[in-house]
């Protein structure tokens, strides 16, 4: 059951948080401009990216790198409610802890966005042009992938009672995922043993689709990264709604 009230109240409570905590967007774009502007830069003349210019074959990577790490490391915040006690007040109220998880979703999803903006309109006035077709399509790619990103992070915030566990578990399984999606390199550039480890990572896809939106190439289908996304989303949205259906157990 959906408590559409609930589910907008938890939104709106989680986008006010972020309005009001601007350095959270300050220091979470500095990393990506990094890594765009100089990495990319002083590796660009070593590494040709599937025929486009380095630069701009990496925006597709950092742009999913930055929502992958907002996205993942939002679900911290279910840890510092919990020590707050505000979760222990979310959880009596007469709210299905399904509302509760697309709240928070929402809320993830929220911040995520923001910061994809961000970066498309720099990406846009500094490295490659983006029409607006091209963002009708990538949109809603986007926000699926912001989805499940979120998902994931809460899924790891609701079953961790420690900062530093959630940040162990987050590294361990976002830096992976990065690193082997080929956001920084082309995948047919990997040893054989590597690349069979890119194309079990969901990641590899949420980037070959936007490089595929962006610059028209890619390593698939679009839609096969579409479908396998979706499954992607469809199991961490689940695994998501177990976790918080098992809040109600915590103290």
């Amino acid at each position: 059951m959906i408590e559409l009230d609930a589910v907008y109240a938890i939104w709106l409570r989680e986008a006010k948080v972020y309005i009001r905590e601007k350095e959270r967007l300050v220091a979470s774009i500095i990393s990506p401009l990094l890594w765009l502007f100089v990495f990319s830069v002083g590796v660009g003349g070593e590494i040709s990216g599937q025929g486009a210019d380095y630069q701009a074959f990496v925006f597709p990577g950092i742009l999913l790198m930055s929502m992958l790490f907002t996205s993942v490391f939002y679900g911290l915040y279910i840890i510092w409610d919990r020590k707050l006690d505000f979760l222990k007040e979310v959880l009596v109220a007469p709210a299905s802890r399904n509302s509760i998880f697309l709240g928070k979703a929402l809320g993830g999803i929220t911040n995520a966005m923001v910061q994809a903006v961000v970066l498309l309109i720099i990406g846009a006035l500094f490295i490659l042009p983006i029409s607006p077709m091209q963002l009708v399509y990538l949109i809603p790619l986007l926000l699926l992938i912001a989805f499940s990103m979120a998902s994931m992070g809460l899924v790891i915030g609701a079953n961790l009672r420690s900062e530093e566990g959630f940040g162990l578990a987050s590294n361990v399984i976002i830096w992976p995922m990065f690193f082997f999606s080929g956001a920084l390199f082309p995948l047919q550039n990997l040893p054989t043993l590597l690349k069979q480890i890119s194309l079990v990572d969901p990641v590899t896809y949420a980037v070959d689709a936007i490089r595929i939106v962006l610059l028209g190439t890619g390593a698939f289908s679009i839609y096969y990264d579409i479908g396998v996304l979706l499954l992607f989303a469809v199991v961490t949205g689940a695994l998501g709604l177990i976790s918080f259906g098992n809040l109600q157990q915590a103290k």
